[in-house]
């Protein structure tokens, strides 16, 4: 690694020792920058990477809350602001018991090129909470939702900061935080929260939009060696949002899906997830909020207890859970049984060794920043018909999801060609990202 770039590395481990997450984030892109600083020296100059890995701005706050029996809790919340060169903070919340401050960064970090990359002007930010929604009633949700917008909605707005879901936050927590900033502010501001409900501001195709987006992009790597979804068979892993869309669009494509997974556990169904059995998977997780092994039982399926979705016999994987959710072993198995193509629908799903096992294979790999564009990109489209107080029909949406994430693939493919690394999606994407954001930072002067 080039020494500049290698000291701005150490420098943010030095800083913040604890932040695992973010220190593999921050040397993914950092490690792919050096032909450009070494093209462009203006950004050494600028001491932009040293300005890019740091957040704008940090929000931590205690969020205190009443469960059913009137006890009192206090969880932690977070809002990392990490770069708004290009446009207004864009990035989920997450509930979940792992959110800490270092993974809010990681997120974060990323999220501010994955915006870069869909053309859109949105800079980059999480945020969430280490509350777990899980086995808690709707008044307990409410409760906790109302307490942490007590103290966001400050540090939010349409042209400041607009959040919207991730793990742990539906449309039922965004309605809900929704409410509570409509009777704090008093205004109706739609632009402030996506993902909202269909009948009072939100976007068609927005809950399909990053599992659909994610097909979409590996669509466009399989037409690079003339191959099509058409007949493929294809491993998802997860079985929330991103998962269930990214096996319906395959379904519609022509594609066979033959598991799903949730934290319990992985079904291996070798008939193939069928329209009426991912029917019963939507109503499963959306509704019951059931776990995947049900659906073992009820289409006596392989189910294997903490078992994962790589060791199967597949062309196409998408890993659509959580970070770092297939490991090396995992890739050389995908390798060892000929997968053709990789597409992360969640963020970094993939670890270091099994990107390199990966991409040493020769196999497609699309890194998250690019491949799961496709739900900030229709939150993007959710803020523009907002701003118009207009709606699109979902085929229009739909449309415009799909031209974004076709030309997210052409920016890549084209930078990583111009930079000599043909068909590296991770170089190519990280690259271009980067150079949307750097450029801005420069025109802008060392405040941006």
């Amino acid at each position: 690694m080039d020494k500049y770039i290698e000291n701005v590395y150490e420098s943010i481990k030095k800083k913040d020792p604890l932040q695992k997450e973010f220190h593999q984030a921050a040397l993914e892109v950092l490690e792919t920058l050096e032909p450009v600083v070494k093209k462009y020296p203006k950004f050494k100059e600028h001491k932009i990477l040293e300005r890019i890995v740091e957040p704008e701005r940090i929000v931590q706050f205690r969020v205190p809350w009443k469960d059913r029996e009137g006890e009192i809790h206090v969880n932690r919340g977070f809002r990392v602001q990490y770069n708004s060169a290009i446009g207004p903070y864009k990035g989920g919340f997450r509930f979940h018991p792992t959110v800490y401050l270092g993974l809010m960064k990681f997120l974060g970090f990323e999220q501010t090129f994955k915006n870069a990359l869909t053309g859109l002007p949105m800079g980059g930010g999480k945020g969430g909470s280490d509350f777990d929604p899980k086995g808690k009633n709707d008044g307990e949700v409410e409760n906790f939702c109302h307490s942490f917008i007590a103290e966001m909605y400050r540090h939010i707005g349409q042209f400041t900061d607009v959040p919207a879901g991730d793990i742990g936050v539906g449309a039922r927590e965004i309605g809900y935080m929704y409410a509570m900033y409509r009777k704090i502010t008093n205004l109706h501001g739609t632009c402030v929260l996506t993902g909202k409900g269909q009948g009072w501001g939100g976007s068609l195709i927005r809950p399909q939009a990053t599992g659909y987006g994610n097909v979409y992009f590996c669509q466009e790597m399989l037409k690079t060696k003339g191959e099509e979804l058409k007949g493929k068979v294809v491993a998802v892993s997860g079985s929330g949002n991103v998962a269930q869309y990214a096996a319906e669009k395959c379904l519609q494509l022509g594609a066979k899906v033959v598991t799903m997974s949730d934290s319990g556990g992985v079904i291996y169904d070798p008939d193939g997830i069928t329209r009426e059995k991912l029917d019963y998977i939507f109503q499963l997780k959306q509704v019951k909020r059931g776990r995947i092994k049900e659906y073992a039982e009820k289409y006596n399926v392989e189910y294997v207890e903490k078992g994962m979705p790589w060791g199967y016999d597949v062309d196409i994987a998408l890993p659509c859970a959580t970070q770092n959710e297939l490991d090396g072993k995992d890739a050389q198995k995908l390798v060892d049984n000929g997968v053709i193509a990789v597409g992360e629908g969640a963020n970094m799903p993939c670890t270091p060794e099994a990107v390199s096992i990966i991409q040493e294979a020769g196999v497609l790999f699309s890194p998250g920043k690019a491949s799961n564009a496709g739900g900030v990109s229709t939150s993007g489209l959710e803020m523009a018909q907002n701003s118009q107080r207009y709606f699109w029909s979902a085929e229009e949406v739909d449309e415009k999801l799909h031209s974004i994430m076709v030309g997210i693939h052409r920016t890549a493919y084209d930078t990583a060609k111009l930079f000599d690394e043909p068909g590296n999606y991770v170089l190519g994407a990280n690259i271009a990202g980067f150079l949307k954001v750097a450029n801005a930072m420069v025109d802008m002067g060392h405040m941006a």
